[in-house]
């Protein structure tokens, strides 16, 4: 078998095509979680906190020389981690939902009494009959 066919066999499984869709809604979702943290909760959390802006929040090792047109600021940039950090919980927390949903949903299949499979025919039954006597006569 060629390294082209194991390779279209790899990835036209299902699993690998969902994991695909997964990556990209993951993406997606990143993307709205930061415009969220961004744009929605520190600007509340910065103004009840006296008007600062927690992406400019910083500590400034080395500070820029007027003089000069490189940049050459060297600063730990606290705030803008603490909004990562909490782009990260909210993402970790609705992980953890849809987990503990589709663990939930699992759980209550499960537990479903599966289905009594239907009573043979009067055929079957016949043709069970006549295999079980000739089992005990050979």
């Amino acid at each position: 078998m060629g390294l082209f066919q194991e390779f279209r066999e790899f990835a036209v499984r299902g699993n690998v095509i969902d994991l695909a869709v997964g990556i990209i809604i993951g993406a997606a979702f990143n993307g709205i979680v930061k415009s969220l943290v961004d744009q929605v909760i520190m600007p509340p959390i910065g103004l009840a906190m006296g008007g600062v802006d927690f992406s400019e929040l910083q500590w400034v090792l080395k500070p820029e020389d007027p003089a000069t047109e490189a940049v050459e600021l060297v600063a730990i940039q606290y705030g803008a981690f603490a909004n990562t950090v909490l782009q990260f919980i909210i993402v970790a927390f609705v992980v953890f939902l849809l987990v503990k949903g589709v663990n939930n949903m699992r759980r209550k299949q499960a537990e479903e009494p599966q289905a009594v499979p239907p009573a043979p025919t009067p055929s079957e039954t016949l043709l069970t009959e006549i295999r079980d006597l000739l089992k005990t006569r050979a």
